[in-house]
């Protein structure tokens, strides 16, 4: 006997065709599978960006920043999106503003440096 004949009848004998999801029942699901990806991943993430961005324009000079590799140093001088920093006596580094990781100081009061501190 031949195997592919055997096969395709047994497939062919006992394969019902399964009905596919439609309508609310497959619509409800989704859609809540969606509300939950939104408040989980996208709504914390708009939160963070936008309150990264505030502290970002926020930069003036004479803050103490850190830049995103490490880098301490205060804001010598701000034109557009480069930043120089004075990272010792006659030092300066410029960055691009966005490779700025954190303000320690400026019109937060007390930055995270100096909250650690005490």
């Amino acid at each position: 006997m031949d195997l592919r004949f055997l096969t395709a009848a047994l497939l062919q004998g006992d394969a019902a065709p399964k009905p596919k999801p439609s309508g609310p029942s497959f619509l409800f699901p989704m859609l809540l599978v969606l509300g939950i990806f939104y408040f989980v991943m996208i709504l914390p993430q708009n939160k963070q960006r936008k309150k990264r961005e505030a502290m970002l324009d926020a930069m003036k000079k004479g803050d103490e920043v850190m830049t995103s590799s490490g880098i301490y140093g205060k804001i010598a001088m701000i034109q557009d999106d480069v930043i120089t920093l004075q990272v010792a006596d006659g030092v300066r580094l410029r960055f691009n503003r966005a490779a700025i990781q954190d303000v320690l100081t400026g019109d937060k009061g007390e930055g995270k440096a100096e909250k650690k501190e005490k």
